[in-house]
């Protein structure tokens, strides 16, 4: 894990967020082993702001992923920073009840499952 949390550590640092200064970085790994980043990208409406996690997804499923099974958020923050609702919502629905490691630039991390984070989720079953 620490090779992934290292990833979105290293994501974080091209994040363009001009407005908030808020950086978070993520990083997802496939059943390959193949290592996908993403960085939250802010925009001046705001409403177009894209999420770190939302930007590993989509680059994963766009380049070809396996089944992904890990996935690492880290920012600079004293309280681990957890994906907002939306990008739980992608996470679950591309990841599954994959394995969630939060991180901070301090070291400090907590690793929990998807499920443990985002209990009753809305998936395909309910279609």
């Amino acid at each position: 894990m620490n090779d992934l949390v290292q990833a979105a550590r290293e994501a974080r640092e091209r994040a363009h967020a001009p407005f908030s200064k808020f950086k978070v970085g993520a990083a997802i790994e496939d059943e390959n082993g193949r290592v996908f980043t993403g960085c939250n990208i802010e925009n001046a409406t705001y409403g177009l702001t894209i999420c770190a996690e939302r930007v590993a997804v989509f680059k994963a499923i766009s380049e070809g992923a396996g089944k992904l099974r890990r996935v690492a958020v880290v920012a600079d923050t004293d309280r681990l920073t957890p994906p907002c609702g939306a990008c739980r919502q992608i996470l679950w629905e591309f990841c599954g009840d994959a394995e969630l490691t939060l991180a901070n630039l301090e070291g400090r991390r907590e690793t929990m499952t998807m499920r443990e984070i985002f209990p009753r989720p809305f998936d395909a079953s309910f279609l």
